[in-house]
């Protein structure tokens, strides 16, 4: 296995957004028409290549949304996840649809769980149906449903059949979430040596916590297309996170994600979020309330000098602030000295001193707020002498004349 010697290089990739396919799956998601039309709305001001629906054969209602959405004109392309089965296809076709996912199970388990087809009679259907929609022109994609844990023989087989009925692009999906990184890397490597011409599109699950890194993995062997949605909500624990994956994409090469309106990411975090009842996880990129969270004495001295010291990413790129934490026993006096010439201030450093040992010893007993230190250097600068209360050593208290 060849890895990629340039750690900065980015390939040509789009990112296919499903949170309004494979998120309505996510246990706590119920989107109504106007859900649908704001997120198709924000991911289409993110700038994501691709917008993937549900079948409009789920619902009656899904299908009036299909026809609402592509009214929208939107920039981003609709694209609807079917079965090959002709009459869910033309059910798409009635609604103005351009793109079409197509799939099939061809692992062995869900030939036998799922649907009962053989190998022969998966690509008799799908070449059926991918010749179909070709014959009119449309951008088509045909996925192998479970590859990781498909023959890659069968693969083989059914890759090059479809692609010779005219597919555009042929997907990998992980979809129980077992590849590892290395996996994915050589089996995405495997398919687009075999078909150069082809262009890959992957989706991963996140069951064992590799989403992300496979994500990155399959990219740098040669996938095109990757699937996120936001916050990676999806089936069972989800998939990659769409803002997760910019944000890994833009530390290598920040030309790599500069198509993208990184400003627009937080507030459909947030949005999402709300309607599905969960909070942004404190792993989440760049959304997650505590992403430029600083509190380390260490830390906070270094970024005064350079932010770049402990922050691989800008959060000013993508509209959102960082917090340096004050009210607390490991503060530093770089940290209070910064925050008292943020407030205006101007304090001796001896009374500096004197007042972050004051908050790590009260820090050990209560729990502090950023107003109270705000109070403390208010009172230094302005009365010219040392707090009023403070902590010996020892913890126990004394005034100050």
């Amino acid at each position: 296995m060849n890895l990629p010697t340039d750690p900065h290089h980015v390939p040509p990739y789009a990112i296919v957004d499903t949170t309004l396919r494979e998120g309505e799956q996510f246990a706590g998601a119920r989107f109504t028409t106007n859900h649908k039309i704001k997120i198709a709305q924000m991911l289409n001001q993110v700038g994501v290549e691709y917008i993937e629906l549900s079948s409009p054969a789920s619902s009656a209602l899904t299908f009036e949304d299909h026809k609402i959405l592509v009214d929208l004109g939107l920039k981003s392309k609709l694209v609807p996840h079917l079965r090959c089965a002709k009459s869910d296809v033309d059910l798409a076709l009635s609604t103005g649809m351009k793109v079409f996912h197509l799939m099939f199970a061809t692992s062995p388990i869900l030939q036998q769980y799922s649907h009962g087809k053989t190998i022969d009679e998966i690509i008799q259907r799908a070449t059926e149906i991918v010749s179909y929609l070709k014959g009119m022109q449309m951008e088509v994609r045909f996925s192998g449903e479970d590859a990781f844990r498909s023959n890659i023989e069968d693969l083989d087989r059914v890759f090059e059949a479809v692609l010779e009925a005219g597919a555009d692009r042929i997907g990998l999906p992980d979809t129980v979430g077992g590849a590892t990184p290395f996996q994915v890397y050589e089996t995405v490597g495997h398919f687009h040596e075999k078909f150069p011409d082809a262009e890959i599109q992957f989706h991963c699950h996140n069951d064992a916590g590799c989403a992300l890194a496979n994500s990155y993995a399959a990219l740098m062997a040669g996938a095109t297309h990757l699937d996120v949605t936001v916050l990676g909500i999806g089936e069972r624990n989800g998939i990659t996170a769409l803002t997760d994956l910019v944000a890994r994409l833009y530390t290598l090469n920040r030309d790599a994600v500069a198509k993208y309106n990184l400003k627009a990411l937080p507030p459909l975090d947030h949005y999402v979020a709300q309607l599905v009842g969960v909070d942004i996880p404190i792993s989440g990129c760049v959304t997650s309330p505590t992403a430029f969270h600083h509190r380390a004495g260490i830390h906070t001295n270094a970024l005064t000098r350079s932010t770049s010291s402990y922050e691989i990413l800008d959060p000013s790129d993508f509209g959102v602030t960082r917090k340096i934490d004050i009210a607390h026993r490991l503060v530093g006096k770089n940290a209070i000295r910064q925050r008292s010439l943020d407030l205006g201030l101007n304090i001796a450093d001896e009374t500096l001193a004197e007042i972050t040992w004051e908050i790590k010893t009260m820090s050990d007993q209560e729990k502090l707020t950023d107003e109270f230190v705000d109070g403390l250097l208010q009172e230094a600068a302005a009365t010219g002498r040392k707090p009023t209360r403070q902590y010996d050593k020892d913890g126990s208290t004394r005034r100050m004349d």
